[in-house]
C-alpha cells in the first residue's frame, strides 16, 4: 500500500478514541469530553461512571507482537496524573471521586482496565 493510501497516526488515534468512547457509552458511561489538552499532556477521554469521574487513556496498536498495555510506563502515568489534577482544578471540582482507566485496542479486540493507578 502506498504511503498516500495509509491512514496516518493522528487519524488512527482519533478512530481508536471514537471506538473507545462508544465502548464506554455502550457500558453505560456518560461521555464528558474528548482530548482535554493540559499544559503537560492530554487526557483522551473524560466520562462519568455513576458518580465517579473517569479519566481514560486510549492505546491502540496494530503491529503484531506489540500490546497497547506495554506502552504505559511510569513517565506516562505521572504525566496523566498531572493532567488529571489540572483538569480538576480548571473545572473547579471539589474532591470528586476519580479513577484512571486504560482502554487497549488491537487486533485481538478492546480491553478495559479500570483504576490503573490503584496499588
Amino acid at each position: 500500500m502506498s504511503d498516500a493510501l495509509k491512514p496516518n497516526r493522528v487519524q488512527l488515534g482519533r478512530e481508536a478514541e471514537a471506538k473507545a468512547a462508544q465502548f464506554l457509552i455502550d457500558q453505560g458511561y456518560a461521555m464528558i469530553t474528548r482530548n482535554y489538552k493540559a499544559h503537560r499532556g492530554e487526557i483522551d477521554l473524560v466520562a462519568m461512571d455513576g458518580d465517579v469521574l473517569v479519566f481514560v487513556e486510549v492505546k491502540y496498536r496494530q503491529a503484531p507482537g506489540y500490546s497497547p498495555e506495554e506502552s504505559i510506563g511510569q513517565q506516562k502515568l505521572k504525566a496523566l496524573s498531572r493532567a488529571i489534577l489540572e483538569y480538576i482544578t480548571e473545572m473547579e471540582l471539589k474532591d470528586p471521586p476519580t479513577r484512571l482507566d486504560l482502554i487497549a485496542i488491537d487486533r485481538d479486540g478492546t480491553r478495559h482496565y479500570k483504576d490503573i493507578l490503584a496499588p
